[in-house]
């Protein structure tokens, strides 16, 4: 009997050092803080969704590892919680969480102590959850580093990644400096994912790059894609000065004067459209999006609206407009949706419009060509085999 007990006290132990990662489950952020303060450790938050592949990559591969479980178990208070469920929603809020998966470490009274996002591989996250309990590497320390002075660049390119979300026009600033310190090397794919990425409009300390680096850039994309995206930049820059981020009022006649500097008047007022249709989406303003998107793609033909665009108009309208002739308006714009690009997403698309109209027989038609699709692209067709079952 004792030696029985002996090898299962030892494959116990066994067992128990070799889990992962140790979640605390069913407690509320509350709760969480408060254990956080009591074992005088940082909250570990993985800020997920269901959605994000990286997320499930991580929890799948990287989560589960015994290294990994070793040092996060011991070090902090681990905690998971989807961003789009319940107090997740007021989470991403509060800590201004838009990128997926994004890792908070968070003390006792609430108050962010460092971050980064991205998916890690085992040995590069424990060096993350190191980094979290150095004080000389918290964001803190980083903020007070860059103040007082320093310019190496691998310090710049920490400071990017950990501040990119927190505090984005302190990051570009910060960027800045970086491509400052590199103007006659080459970009790196590391440098051009914090170019696009930190550059909002014109106006961005960073723009300058994308105009001095043209050449470089043209090596790497083609111009038509290089102009899109500087004139692109040249319309947000427009957005952005007209519109009050605080009061979430847009000054119109701002609007069309900054636009006419580079298009004329009658697509300044076609742009003030689609920047109203922006607003109400962001405010959840059904009726005033259906109303200006309905005018602002009456021609649904144009060569100027993408494929993309046109099935994301679509589908807004397929799941927030009831009006029948509005949903057949919207029917066009996803069709001319798949005329320019057809794949699985605009065509189920067309298919559930068709559905919600009640036309049966095209709803069937089109589902079944969307499932064709959905089984040559390798996509997840289950939603629209419901409807097709419906339909039989």
């Amino acid at each position: 009997m004792k030696k029985t007990s002996l090898i299962l006290l030892v494959l116990f132990s066994i067992i128990t050092f070799g889990q992962g990662m140790k979640f605390e489950e069913n407690k509320t952020f509350k709760d969480l803080l408060a254990i956080a303060k009591k074992e005088n450790k940082l909250l570990f938050l993985d800020a997920y969704t269901t959605w994000c592949g990286p997320c499930k990559l991580m929890a799948k591969n990287v989560f589960p590892q015994a290294s990994v479980g070793e040092f996060y178990n011991a070090n902090f208070i681990n905690s998971k919680i989807d961003m789009e469920k319940g107090e997740g929603i007021d989470i991403a809020k509060k800590y201004n969480v838009r990128a997926y998966p994004t890792y908070l470490f968070i003390n006792g009274d609430g108050e962010l102590i460092h971050r980064v996002s991205s998916y890690y591989p085992p040995e590069d996250f424990i060096n993350v959850g190191k980094d979290a309990i150095d004080p000389s590497k918290q964001m803190g320390a980083l903020k007070k580093k860059f103040e007082a002075g320093e310019k190496d660049p691998e310090f710049l390119k920490s400071f990017i990644k950990v501040y990119a979300y927190t505090d984005p026009t302190l990051t570009s600033k910060v960027a800045k400096t970086y491509f400052d310190g590199k103007k006659a090397d080459p970009l790196t794919q590391e440098d051009l994912s914090y170019l696009f990425s930190l550059t909002k409009d014109s106006n961005s300390p960073l723009y300058p790059e994308f105009i001095s680096r043209k050449d470089e850039l043209l090596k790497l994309m083609p111009e038509e894609n290089y102009n899109r995206t500087v004139y692109n930049f040249k319309l947000n820059a427009i957005f952005n000065t007209s519109f009050d981020q605080i009061t979430k009022v847009l000054d119109e006649k701002k609007f069309i004067t900054e636009a006419k500097k580079i298009m004329s008047e009658e697509k300044a007022k076609s742009l003030l459209l689609k920047a109203k249709m922006k607003i109400a989406a962001s405010a959840k303003d059904t009726a005033a999006y259906q109303k200006y998107a309905l005018e602002y793609y009456k021609d649904g033909a144009s060569s100027e609206f993408t494929s993309d665009e046109l099935n994301s108009v679509s589908w807004n309208f397929f799941e927030n407009v009831t009006n029948k002739i509005a949903l057949e308006k919207a029917i066009l714009w996803a069709k001319q949706s798949v005329k320019l690009n057809e794949g699985y997403a605009n065509t189920d698309t067309v298919a559930n419009l068709y559905f919600k109209t009640g036309d049966k027989v095209n709803a069937k038609t089109w589902a079944t060509k969307a499932i064709e699709l959905a089984k040559k692209e390798g996509e997840d067709y289950a939603e629209t085999q419901a409807i097709l079952d419906q339909l039989k």
